[in-house]
């Protein structure tokens, strides 16, 4: 009898941002800026493809400011490379993506489904990332450290 496949996660976060739901939207399907906001702290961003349009496809390079430990970059040392398309796009309110780690390490396959959620709010917009079918090689306190990461630099952006 095969073993059964591994239990799929999903994870989340959440933060009210100062800003309109249009303008946190704009800072998401604009590379440049995305780049600037995206990388959790220690990490910088590139796009090396990206076509934000329902079914363009993506690729970004994340790459750690010093070599981390081993075993926690998923593409090469200090890289973590993924690839995907934009599933649905709904300016001001919604962008949901698939995302694939280019890896040798089974642990980091499979296609995990990202969700940016836009609510505007009295302080500004409330944005709330889920990530689905999150891979097991990939820690949830880590995973949880870096969406939080992620929408603090996006709370600065704005700042």
């Amino acid at each position: 009898m095969p073993a059964p496949p591994p239990e799929t996660r999903t994870d989340t976060a959440a933060r009210i941002i100062r800003a309109s739901p249009q303008a946190i939207y704009r800072a998401f399907v604009d590379a440049h800026s995305l780049m600037t906001w995206l990388p959790p702290e220690g990490m910088t961003g590139r796009a090396l493809i990206f076509e934000p349009h329902a079914g363009g496809r993506y690729r970004i390079e994340l790459s750690y400011n010093q070599t981390p430990d081993a075993g926690v970059a998923k593409t090469s040392d200090r890289t973590d490379i993924s690839t995907g398309r934009f599933l649905e796009l709904v300016p001001d309110a919604r962008i949901v993506q698939s995302v694939e780690f280019e890896s040798g390490d089974p642990a980091f396959a499979g296609v995990m489904v990202m969700t940016w959620a836009l609510e505007a709010a009295p302080e500004g917009t409330r944005v709330t990332v889920t990530a689905a079918n999150v891979p097991h090689g990939i820690a949830k306190a880590d995973h949880d450290a870096g969406l939080q990461s992620s929408l603090e630099n996006l709370a600065r952006f704005f700042e």
